[in-house]
């Protein structure tokens, strides 16, 4: 790694830390917990440009010293209610944040002019590092928003992104690198969509991309090795009654095709499908007793991360399952961050 990298137009920086070698200073900041970044960059203009760079992400991940976060959207408890919102059917939402290796928990700031909770059936996926928040309806007007927010851990802020190309709602998302997919879902009219998009995190645009085989309402999206899935849905005229094939999205040649047979028809796949290690799509509330209604499953590495109850109505259970055949394992959870989880997604940090 040449040292000048991190100058702007120098051929040498001042060592990361003083009489270290470069390449061992660099190992000793690698294992800084990402918490601690917005401090860590305030040493020094070296260490801002390092910490915040690709490069550093890069190497990071590549000497497994990255960490899967769950980043889930999850319901506020009363403490956090503003004393003049008036209560509703609704209530407000937030960003959880949950480290299974230390089974420690946080809650995001708010994004921009959300101060109150987020948006209602709002979306998230991971880009290095950062985490991606968009769409849903605004919580006082229940109208249909296109707006992107992205949260870097580097920094501990979020900006906002370039608004997506149309609005939806209840659409499929996953990410691959600095682009993050979205397919499906409905328009302003409840018509159901086919039509997809992508949108470039670093150049923060949207490109267009082909139209699904059908369209596909209240689907799930899951990135399944090279390819985009888009699990399940229905069309306008078949509200509710959920398909069993998908729509897979070929990274390399930017072409769909259709697969039959893949989920249970009739079952509905948001927030609770999984894919095993040989590929295969699973309901992550079929795997135990315990969580059957209200599932939602987060996939950390080796972990996944399982949210639900024993039965309608019933207390919120929060699991862990190392491995994929593993029995989960009911972790403990602070009164804060025990309400009621919509949906979530890893982040590597």
């Amino acid at each position: 790694m040449p040292r000048h990298v991190f100058s702007s137009g120098q051929m040498h920086s001042p060592d990361l830390i003083p009489d270290l070698p470069h390449d061992l200073a660099l190992e000793c900041l690698s294992r800084l917990h990402f918490s601690v970044y917005p401090l860590a960059s305030r040493v020094s203009p070296h260490w801002r440009h390092l910490l915040h760079s690709h490069f550093f992400y890069r190497h990071r991940k590549k000497s497994g010293r990255t960490r899967n976060l769950a980043c889930l959207i999850q319901a506020l408890p009363p403490q956090y209610l503003a004393q003049d919102l008036k209560l509703t059917s609704s209530p407000p939402y937030g960003i959880t944040v949950f480290d299974p290796l230390s089974l420690t928990w946080e809650r995001l700031p708010p994004v921009p002019d959300f101060p109150l909770g987020l948006p209602l059936f709002c979306q998230t996926a991971s880009s290095r590092g950062k985490l991606v928040l968009m769409g849903g309806w605004d919580p006082v007007s229940y109208q249909p928003l296109t707006d992107v927010f992205v949260y870097d851990f580097r920094t501990s802020q979020w900006r906002r992104g370039k608004e997506m190309p149309s609005r939806r709602s209840f659409f499929a998302i996953g990410s691959c690198g600095d682009r993050v997919y979205v397919a499906g879902g409905h328009d302003e009219n409840k018509n159901a969509l086919k039509t997809a998009s992508v949108y470039d995190v670093v150049e923060n645009e949207w490109s267009e991309l082909p139209p699904m085989s059908q369209e596909r309402d209240e689907c799930e999206g899951r990135v399944v090795g090279e390819e985009f899935w888009v699990i399940s849905g229905y069309p306008t005229e078949q509200q509710g009654m959920f398909e069993g094939s998908a729509d897979a999205y070929e990274f390399r040649s930017g072409q769909w095709r259709r697969v039959e047979g893949v989920w249970k028809a009739g079952r509905c796949p948001r927030s609770c499908v999984g894919v095993g290690r040989d590929g295969t799509l699973v309901s992550w509330g079929e795997l135990e007793s315990e969580p059957r209604v209200g599932v939602c499953g987060v996939m950390l590495g080796s972990t996944t991360m399982v949210i639900g109850s024993e039965y309608q109505g019933g207390q919120h259970g929060f699991y862990l399952q190392e491995g994929q055949n593993c029995k989960l394992r009911n972790i403990i959870v602070p009164d804060d961050f025990s309400g009621f989880v919509q949906s979530g997604c890893c982040v590597e940090i």
